[in-house]
């Protein structure tokens, strides 16, 4: 009889992760259905969140990755051109190649595309927000700056490094981390840059794409509502109640001693 528990109680701890994956993945659709049916849209997530895998609790970093851009893209192949596209946007960045083809294929697409911030959209998230027609966020979520990082460091800092002794006193791997340094930033500014120009004139998008992108602040800086409207760009608030839901079926993983609680329900009455 014990054997029996035993084994009973090995198979429950092995079947149990994958049954409540798959209940939260039919949860997630559903969400996804709803929100579709609301807005007349093809909704597309990227979310990266810590979450548990399998029984031993192994935590997984995510950010934007080659794997993402593929299936972002197939997303977008599989929209008619007529239906607008909505992107919920959930990520510390990523990859610069991955983000730049989600960023041309959201950009390309012929009708309207609106990304949902809900917390925050940083450096890669940036640029997809930047692609977007139109860009609405929770009023305390942010974004943030899009300066490239060469390696550890910023590249603006590596220029700045480089910029600060004569070229006789730099070493040779200095000298070549500022030209791949200087090539990054151009690069990347021209990207946002060639994002605005559909939004705004081509000055404005030049301004505001140099702003984001040479360093003005540490790249994980994070630019609020009020300050990205204060910049120039065209950012509103006011999310559907659905993303909400959906952000609450990406949980992160649980600890033994919760950090943050609170009674689970909304204290306003539904109107």
């Amino acid at each position: 009889m014990i054997n029996i528990l035993w084994l009973a109680l090995v198979l429950w701890t092995f079947l149990y992760p994958g049954m409540t994956h798959r209940r939260v993945g039919a949860s997630r659709i559903r969400v996804l259905r709803v929100l579709e049916g609301k807005r007349g849209t093809r909704v597309i997530t990227l979310i990266h969140r810590q979450e548990s895998v399998s029984f031993l609790g192994i935590r997984v970093a995510r950010y934007i990755d080659i794997e993402d851009s593929e299936q972002v893209l197939r997303a977008v192949r599989l929209t008619p051109p007529e239906m607008p596209i909505d992107l919920i946007l959930h990520t510390p960045g990523g990859l610069v190649l991955a983000t730049e083809q989600i960023a041309l294929a959201i950009q390309a697409h012929p009708a309207p595309t609106t990304v949902f911030v809900p917390h925050y959209a940083m450096s890669g998230g940036t640029i997809l927000a930047l692609a977007a027609d139109q860009i609405i966020m929770d009023e305390n979520a942010v974004l943030g700056p899009v300066d490239p990082q060469v390696g550890p460091y910023p590249a603006a800092s590596i220029l700045e490094a480089a910029r600060s002794k004569p070229v006789d006193k730099l070493d040779d791997e200095t000298v070549i981390l500022a030209d791949i340094a200087r090539k990054a930033m151009v690069q990347v500014e021209d990207t946002v840059s060639s994002l605005l120009r559909d939004k705004m004139p081509e000055e404005e998008a030049n301004r505001i794409a140099r702003l984001l992108s040479e360093g003005n602040w540490t790249h994980d800086y994070p630019l609020t509502l009020k300050q990205l409207r204060s910049i120039g760009l065209p950012v509103s608030s006011g999310l559907p109640r659905e993303v909400y839901t959906l952000m609450e079926l990406y949980p992160q993983p649980p600890q033994r001693r919760p950090s943050v609680q609170y009674v689970p329900v909304p204290y306003w009455k539904e109107r």
